[in-house]
């Protein structure tokens, strides 16, 4: 029941329901996994907490997956002093990550044309309420295709704020942390980003960002 209301789904519906929840999940453990496992192929003795600050992942999940990965036989763990853990990844895992990269990689053709249409009809609605100044937040593909996007309209991009890719630049404005938000003066700022969008749209309200300000392109 929700708010006073029922809702009655067929059982073909339920069905679908369920295998489309079961997509997104999967979906969800194959990107961090992925994650993991390329961190892991460019970095030797990473620990967890090392993975957990890279890929915005929170401990107790990287430990979940690690194990899982270990019992897989994708990763192997070494002990280092003092009283810590390293990890490396195996034959197998390499395998394995190059299946991961060609299986999200044809579902990245699917965002990409999410991301265009959604990008689409999000600047239409924002310009027509008077926004000028963006300010991208994620400075992935994502935000690529959102800087292509807005050439189509009249606003203009502020500037683009990421933690990870700080110093950096993108299509010549130099990446900015988010703290860089307190002092600039926007209208609105756009998560621009899909595998971190949860934990960037999180940054963003912790460096003083209302959440009426916040716009996003996929659902959280």
């Amino acid at each position: 029941m929700l708010a006073g209301y029922v809702v009655c789904l067929t059982f073909k519906e339920q069905l679908c329901y369920v295998h489309d929840m079961n997509n997104r999940q999967s979906e969800s453990e194959n990107l961090k996994s992925l994650q993991i496992l390329d961190e892991l192929s460019r970095n030797d003795s990473l620990t967890q907490r090392d993975l957990s600050k890279r890929l915005g992942i929170a401990l107790g999940l990287v430990n979940s997956y690690i194990k899982n990965l270990i019992k897989k036989g994708y990763i192997t763990i070494k002990s280092i002093p003092p009283k810590r853990y390293a990890y490396y990844l195996t034959p197998k895992g390499f395998a394995e990550k190059t299946r991961l990269t060609y299986y999200l990689l044809q579902d990245y053709t699917r965002i990409y044309r999410e991301a265009r249409a959604n990008l689409r009809g999000l600047f239409h609605e924002i310009q027509s309420a008077g926004v000028k100044n963006v300010v991208f937040a994620g400075a992935d593909e994502v935000a690529e295709i959102a800087y292509i996007t807005l050439q189509d309209t009249n606003m203009k991009l502020l500037s683009v704020v990421d933690d990870e890719m700080a110093g950096n630049k993108f299509f010549g404005w130099e990446i900015k942390p988010f703290k860089a938000l307190k002092n600039m003066k926007y209208d609105c700022v756009m998560v621009t980003s899909y595998v971190r969008r949860k934990s960037i749209y999180k940054k963003l309200l912790q460096n003083g960002v209302d959440s009426g300000d916040i716009k996003v392109i996929f659902k959280q």
